[in-house]
């Protein structure tokens, strides 16, 4: 086939690798400098849906895989599909599942999705005042998208108060913060459960484990992601299978029941708590950077079964998925999440042995690759467990270095305590 990748971060890059992979020919639009290594790159003066659909017509795509959310919510699938372009992702309508936080909740409450305790708030009065009603720690989401830095856990009142503030001044994540939601904290382990969906057919990719802070132990500031890995002890099969048939087809009745049927990747955001798996949070794209770990234990069978389920015929592909284990470690910016810096030149990728690095914040100056965005690199690996994985991701992240480089060491730990429990 034809494909055409939408974006120019580490997902986009892992997307291209794992098509092309496959025999595919692939374009992606932006693109990066890694991903100009697998795919045609395509640069673009504007990011819009209707350019994508121009490169989409040059290049005669036979399917279009969207990787950020940001088109999906301006309806770049409703666009595609009423020029008869073939585009895997959710509608406009139904991209509401990650591009309102509020929307989601509400959908989750109305259809009997477990998920915290949550109000919605259009004022900062409103919100402060309803701080009593929650304990401590307590959870502040940003409404709109904003780059997965909406979320804020606050320990102390005066921390909530504070992100309040910032949240609907604009000051944390711009107009994304107009609208907040308050809710309750659940304690547990975080795990990514995403599934490729064709409107009432699901099929679950294996889990993974994102790691949101910037620092190692959970600690400081959420980020996009500072890196993950898929193992398939993360979940056994009975809650691989509770969470399929009462999140992800659940939530495909009923968007189907509310008139906005789901066909995309559905991302369900889980806390594993006490009291069993609860939503945090849907995303309607591929996670990053859950992808880069999860394409990498793939064997064969993506673009085939994306085209399937943009077809309606998901029962019919045939995905195949390794065993083992997989990695990513996020290398990060000098002041990475908050203003970062750029232009650093990075050295040793010609070095790099024994896994692979995909290209997020980067681009080209001349004949170097310098930084250019807050995650700049994602080194991934593979092993036949879960130790092999991160040995061989921690050895080929050795030789990589930039100034200011920063990233965590503890990627996957939660995860080794499985094998000895």
């Amino acid at each position: 086939m034809n494909i055409l990748v939408v974006g120019s971060g580490g997902r986009e890059h892992a997307i291209a690798w794992r098509c092309a992979a496959e025999g595919h020919k692939v374009w992606t639009a932006p693109g990066n400098p890694g991903i100009a290594a697998v795919a045609e790159c395509v640069p673009l003066e504007s990011q819009t849906p209707e350019r994508y659909l121009e490169v989409a017509n040059l290049i005669n795509a036979d399917l279009t895989i969207v990787g950020p959310e940001a088109p999906l919510v301006a309806g770049i699938v409703d666009l595609f599909e009423s020029h008869g372009r073939k585009v895997f992702g959710p509608r406009r309508e139904a991209a509401q599942l990650e591009g309102s936080k509020a929307f989601s909740k509400e959908f989750m409450a109305r259809h009997g999705i477990p998920t915290a305790r949550f109000q919605i708030f259009d004022s900062l009065a409103e919100a402060r005042a309803a701080l009593v009603r929650f304990e401590l720690p307590v959870v502040l989401k940003a409404d709109g998208l904003a780059a997965g830095k909406g979320v804020v856990i606050a320990k102390t009142r005066a921390e909530a108060e504070a992100a309040l503030e910032g949240l609907f001044s604009g000051d944390l994540v711009g107009a994304a913060g107009s609208r907040v939601i308050i809710e309750d904290f659940w304690r547990g382990e975080e795990v990514s459960f995403i599934a490729i969906c064709d409107q009432d057919r699901a099929r679950a990719l294996p889990p993974s484990q994102d790691h949101k802070a910037i620092f190692e132990n959970d600690e400081g500031p959420n980020t996009g992601g500072m890196g993950a890995y898929s193992d398939d002890r993360i979940l056994s099969g009975e809650q691989k299978e509770w969470i399929l048939n009462n999140v992800i087809l659940r939530t495909l009745e009923g968007m189907a029941a509310e008139g906005m049927p789901f066909r995309g990747f559905l991302y369900a955001g889980l806390m594993m708590t006490a009291d069993g798996p609860k939503v945090l949070e849907y995303n309607v794209r591929l996670g990053d950077p859950e992808t880069q770990a999860l394409l990498y234990r793939m064997e064969g069978g993506f673009a085939e079964t994306i085209l399937a389920a943009t077809e309606g015929r998901l029962d019919s592909a045939r995905l195949r998925i390794g065993a083992g284990a997989s990695a990513c470690v996020v290398l990060a910016a000098a002041g990475y999440p908050g203003k970062v810096r750029s232009g650093d030149v990075i050295e040793g990728l010609d070095e790099v042995e024994g896994a692979t690095v995909f290209h997020a914040g980067t681009r080209r100056e001349g004949d170097r690759i310098v930084t250019a965005g807050g995650r700049v690199l994602g080194v991934t690996g593979r092993g036949e467990s879960l130790r092999a994985a991160l040995d061989a991701v921690y050895g080929a992240v050795r030789p990589i270095r930039f100034e200011g480089m920063q990233y965590r060491r503890d990627i996957g730990q939660k995860g080794l305590k499985r094998y000895t429990d």
